[in-house]
């Protein structure tokens, strides 16, 4: 059986990446926005309500999370380009996700977002150079990371989330 929390595995922040492994990654969450709506089309408010495993978020919830995070990534991104290691401030997207915002509104919100936001995050992912991969940024939970390795995480979460909604289409045969 699949594992419903990790349908693509965990991120290993051990991995080293190589210069095509970043194109890939960047291609990755290039192509996350329609990747995310394309795994949402069709389904109706009941379907968008029912949670992607069992006390998981709701297809909802996923969609504006992944809206959340990656807005949070393109601050972190442009942060470690701009500063020497800034510490980033985390934040609990448990809590984010009960907000009133991410249980009720319409997804077409969310994923404008996201199209908008990507379309911008990927023009300056593409005009790194290996010293830009190198820079870091402080996570008061994980330490120093790498933007290679938030490159690597943020292509990893958009699959990972995406992959919550397929899965849960795949067994409920939507």
């Amino acid at each position: 059986m699949t594992n419903l929390s990790y349908p693509i595995g965990k991120f290993d922040f051990t991995a080293q990446l190589s210069l095509e492994d970043i194109t890939t990654a960047i291609n990755h969450i290039d192509d996350t926005p329609a990747r995310l709506r394309a795994a949402i089309e069709g389904l109706n408010q009941e379907q968008l309500e029912t949670p992607y495993r069992p006390e998981g978020w709701t297809v909802r919830q996923v969609v504006h999370h992944v809206a959340d995070s990656h807005v949070n990534a393109y601050i972190r991104l442009k942060l470690a380009l701009t500063e020497e290691t800034p510490t980033i401030k985390p934040y609990d997207e448990a809590r984010w996700a009960e907000l009133e915002d991410s249980r009720t509104t319409p997804l077409e919100i969310s994923l404008q977002l996201l199209e908008s936001l990507h379309q911008r995050w990927v023009v300056l992912l593409r005009s790194l150079n290996e010293t830009d991969l190198q820079r870091t940024f402080r996570h008061p939970d994980l330490g120093n990371l790498t933007v290679s390795q938030l490159i690597g995480l943020y292509s990893w979460h958009s699959r990972h989330h995406t992959a919550h909604i397929t899965g849960l289409r795949e067994r409920n045969n939507w």
